[in-house]
């Protein structure tokens, strides 16, 4: 297969680059770093209503765009390399796929007119677990917090760790499951304000200061009924969709930190002289920029794949056939997106040498951002179990 992008998404990545050089410079970032909310409010209401991406895969019947996953890879690699600190990952890629995988006709009415005119944040929760394997606390299994039905609608207790933004998003998507259920059984999933009595929302400090992560607990919230969202108990297989979806977003920002961290590390070296010759000169510098630059169209490729299939999932919602296909492409990409980015950041980082690892270089920023994605949703080496399990369940079958 043959890709490229069309002149409709030359236009997008061009809007983007745009907008993040004039928005998400160095300066802007570490501003933005010690903000209330960890972004500029100025800056993402500028966003929505200059640029409109928030409503870019939101089909046009609610008020959105329409365009597709590819569309939303290419904005999300530009945010990678400017580090764009934005609500925009928990809300466009997390929060709205679980709207459009499982919510009703009248949820997504309700819901994606104000996503997609930019007046309300979002963003997903569903693990809670401590103590796990590694990795395993990312998937469905992860969900912990539980529901139990009442009269009129549910009651929702429980923790739930790593949640981005989840101390400033105006809506929480809330994966709980019934008592003594486990694995993709039971669960459901709740479309939640945050001002809703009995919830705590907890800011949790990370390495990465570009990025907010909250700790939410949940005491005795009450729910109604038309706030679930799919079946009860039975929306295990859309939070997989949807964190499969996550997945291909946050390697694609995750491609656009490596690009960003390999350009920063040549600039660099063709500027800083070492016995009268510029560093970027001698043949192990350029060895090192060369295996960088591999692996970065390496892992474009695998995000343009999956975003391709991520595409035809959110079209013919429901085929099992391209379901499975989306969770092997999005474990490939994130798998070799995660390797990509800190070997890249980490590479650029030695280059640097000593004064990469101080305040002054923005290279440090891109190394704890680089760190921490890689963890999130699982690293490298939890994707490609997660690859062998499913070869192993098809030959089976």
């Amino acid at each position: 297969m043959e890709f490229r992008l069309t002149d409709e998404q030359h236009m997008v990545r061009e809007t983007a680059q745009a907008f993040l050089t004039d928005a998400s410079g160095s300066e802007q970032v570490r501003q933005a770093m010690v903000q209330e909310r960890s972004y500029d409010p100025e800056v993402w209401n500028r966003l929505c209503t200059d640029v409109c991406v928030q409503a870019i895969t939101i089909p046009e019947q609610y008020g959105g765009l329409g365009l597709s996953y590819v569309d939303l890879a290419i904005v999300l690699e530009q945010m990678g390399r400017k580090l764009f600190c934005s609500p925009f990952l928990a809300t466009v890629g997390m929060a709205t796929n679980v709207l459009l995988l499982a919510g009703s006709e009248a949820q997504k009415q309700c819901w994606l007119p104000e996503i997609a005119e930019g007046t309300q944040t979002a963003t997903l929760a569903w693990t809670g677990q401590k103590g796990m394997q590694p990795g395993a606390q990312w998937g469905v299994g992860g969900v912990s917090a539980s529901w139990v039905a009442t009269g009129d609608g549910y009651q929702l207790d429980g923790e739930l760790r790593y949640v981005i933004d989840g101390d400033t998003a105006d809506l929480l998507i809330v994966a709980a499951r019934s008592p003594a259920s486990v694995g993709s059984e039971g669960i459901s999933l709740f479309a939640v304000p945050a001002d809703t009595v009995g919830i705590e929302r907890v800011w949790t400090p990370t390495m990465d200061q570009t990025r907010r992560q909250a700790t939410v607990t949940l005491k005795g919230v009450r729910v109604a009924a038309d706030q679930r969202l799919g079946a009860e108990g039975g929306a295990g297989a859309q939070l997989q969709q949807a964190l499969s979806l996550a997945k291909i977003t946050l390697a694609a920002e995750q491609l656009g930190v490596a690009s960003e961290a390999l350009d920063l590390a040549v600039a660099y070296t063709l500027e800083r002289e070492q016995f009268g010759r510029a560093i970027a000169s001698y043949q192990a510098v350029k060895h090192k920029a060369a295996d960088m630059k591999l692996k970065v169209e390496v892992a474009r490729s695998s995000v343009y794949y999956a975003a391709c299939v991520a595409s035809e999932v959110l079209a013919e919602d429901g085929d099992e056939r391209i379901a499975a296909e989306l969770d092997e492409a999005a474990a490939m990409a994130k798998g070799y997106c995660s390797d990509t980015v800190f070997f890249n950041a980490g590479n650029a980082l030695q280059l640097f040498g000593g004064v990469g690892f101080t305040a002054e270089y923005d290279i440090q920023l891109y190394f704890k951002r680089a760190k921490a994605s890689e963890l999130y949703l699982g690293n490298g080496a939890v994707q490609r179990e997660q690859i062998a399990a499913m070869l192993l369940d098809g030959e089976s079958a």
